[in-house]
């Protein structure tokens, strides 16, 4: 299956802990070659110790579900990455992938994120439609 991920959409991390309970959370994201990004950005949260990140530290391995929804259910898609998680601490591949995050979203060009900056290896991806 090979799909475009083109235009600015959400998408959802999907970890578990070491306790293996599943966590879902909205991501935005950008894509290079085999690996994805995604940063912890400046909306509000209630800490800096978030569970995602508690979560790929204990447990990398990580799904990521990006879908399309219209009224035309002939338009609907869904792609879901499969992959390895870890936090980036090299600071070219963090400046790198912070690019990339500000090309796709306009709020990232505005107000850098500040937190930390994730790659997930991609092992694998499937979907819906699978043309």
């Amino acid at each position: 299956m090979r799909r475009r991920v083109a235009g600015t959409f959400v998408a959802h991390l999907a970890t578990a802990g070491p306790d293996g309970r599943p966590h879902i959370v909205p991501i935005c994201f950008a894509l290079d070659d085999h690996t994805l990004y995604f940063a912890v950005d400046f909306k509000p949260k209630r800490t800096t110790n978030l569970k995602r990140l508690r979560n790929i530290a204990a447990n990398p391995a990580v799904s990521i579900l990006i879908d399309h929804y219209e009224d035309d259910w002939d338009r609907l898609w869904w792609v879901r990455v499969d992959g390895h998680a870890r936090v980036v601490t090299d600071s070219a591949e963090v400046e790198g992938a912070l690019h990339l995050l500000a090309q796709r979203y306009v709020q990232y060009r505005i107000a850098k994120p500040a937190g930390p900056v994730v790659a997930v290896s991609i092992d694998g991806m499937s979907g819906w439609p699978d043309s």
